[in-house]
């Protein structure tokens, strides 16, 4: 192969998030672009020895593109966080994979040499762009029937998987929920999740002026007691609650993406390494079940097994959608290789940052895992389809527990 068509590693250097919070409270009276911005400057601020004229592309998620979400998110935010204007950008939307899309496609780029370094993120303020809004659905897709009318509801796709597999009952979803409420609290309580939060300041009329320095939604103590109490809002005696799945919320995630080469000339941190992708889809009415057949090619462009993968980083959009993704593999519930810091049913999930959140977990499971050579993150994506994303370990110690 010549220099030319040489493919190139491509490594995580770093990531960085906003606190999330619950859609339209704590953000309530912040733009979405300037939660983006401040993510960017963090990142940019904690790597000091990235020179920014040597960034070639970023690369900046949103599922509703309009308002403060618009206007080409990835360009302006490049302009207001001070990135030189030599220094392009533009905007993605796979929806909940958004940021996960971001990451993949400057990756194909560093990949091919065409770029050395590049950044994706995404942002979602949910209290500002309602989920749908502006969305016009063409007639066809239910006339045609296409899709049923289920798929263009999230919480009646979970309902369906749900009905699809009756062994994954309301009771083990709601199990599953406490665990990630408990995982959460416990992170929290060790430092494991603020470490890389970058604040940002944020204003109400009634209260002045604050700085979010933590994670609004979560839930400590929750006891499935009291979600087994909870309303079904998607059906009639239904499993989905608000309880056992991810809230609406707004925050902003970013990440340097870079070829190895890049990041050990300037010296960069290497937190991941990404070893393949993949994106597959599935009946929409049972969007949740994506990450299974995307896990299923990654696995195998990766040339690996399941049995290979050490920890997991899988979206908790809903309880029932993790276990169905366990279920196929044969993973127990409570498996400990499973979303180590508790997942988005606890901290939230602000559609196209999340992809973002999930390697900035997984990076941080490497480090404390040092046995584990493989890591994935995956995540299901609206109208039926899931994404995943195969990371080496470059902590990993040649030794497997």
């Amino acid at each position: 192969m010549s220099a030319k068509n040489q493919i190139h590693d491509v490594v995580l250097v770093d990531a960085v998030r906003t606190p999330f919070g619950k859609a339209g409270s704590l953000y309530a009276e912040t733009r979405a672009d300037d939660m983006m911005v401040r993510a960017l400057r963090g990142l940019l601020e904690r790597n000091p020895s990235l020179p920014l004229d040597q960034i070639d592309d970023v690369a900046i998620a949103a599922a509703t593109q309009t308002g403060d979400q618009g206007m080409n998110i990835g360009r302006s935010v490049s302009l207001l966080a001070g990135i030189p204007n030599t220094v392009p950008g533009y905007s993605i939307d796979r929806w909940c994979a958004g940021a996960l899309t971001a990451v993949t496609t400057v990756a194909g780029a560093i990949a091919m040499g065409q770029y050395d370094i590049a950044i994706a993120g995404g942002v979602e303020h949910m209290g500002h762009h309602p989920m749908g809004e502006l969305m016009d659905p063409n007639p066809r897709y239910l006339a045609e029937k296409l899709v049923d009318s289920d798929a263009l509801a999230m919480g009646a796709t979970a309902e369906r998987l749900h009905d699809k597999f009756p062994h994954l009952t309301k009771a083990r979803a709601d199990a599953y929920a406490v665990a990630s409420q408990r995982k959460t609290a416990e992170a929290y309580a060790a430092g494991k999740i603020q470490r890389d939060l970058i604040p940002v300041a944020v204003r109400s009329v009634e209260q002045g002026w604050g700085v979010a320095t933590v994670d609004e939604p979560p839930r400590p103590g929750t006891t499935v007691e009291a979600l087994a109490a909870l309303k079904t809002p998607f059906r009639p005696a239904g499993r989905v609650t608000a309880g056992n799945a991810a809230g609406l919320n707004d925050g902003a995630t970013a990440a340097i993406i870079a070829s190895g080469e890049k990041a050990r000339e300037l010296g960069l941190p290497v937190k991941a390494k990404m070893v393949s992708f993949a994106f597959a889809g599935v009946e929409p009415e049972i969007m949740g079940y994506g990450p299974v057949p995307s896990t299923i090619k990654a696995l195998k462009k990766a040339g690996l097994a399941i049995e290979d993968i050490g920890l997991f980083e899988v979206n908790e959009a809903f309880a029932i959608q993790v276990l169905s993704f366990l279920d196929h593999f044969g993973i127990a519930d409570e498996d400990l290789r499973v979303n180590i810091f508790g997942g988005a049913i606890a901290v939230g999930h602000p559609l196209a940052s999340s992809g973002v959140r999930l390697m900035l977990n997984l990076a941080r499971g490497f480090e404390e895992r040092t046995d584990v050579q493989y890591g994935i993150t995956t995540m299901c994506i609206g109208l039926g389809m899931g994404g995943t994303i195969i990371w080496e370990n470059p902590h990993f110690s040649g030794k497997k527990a």
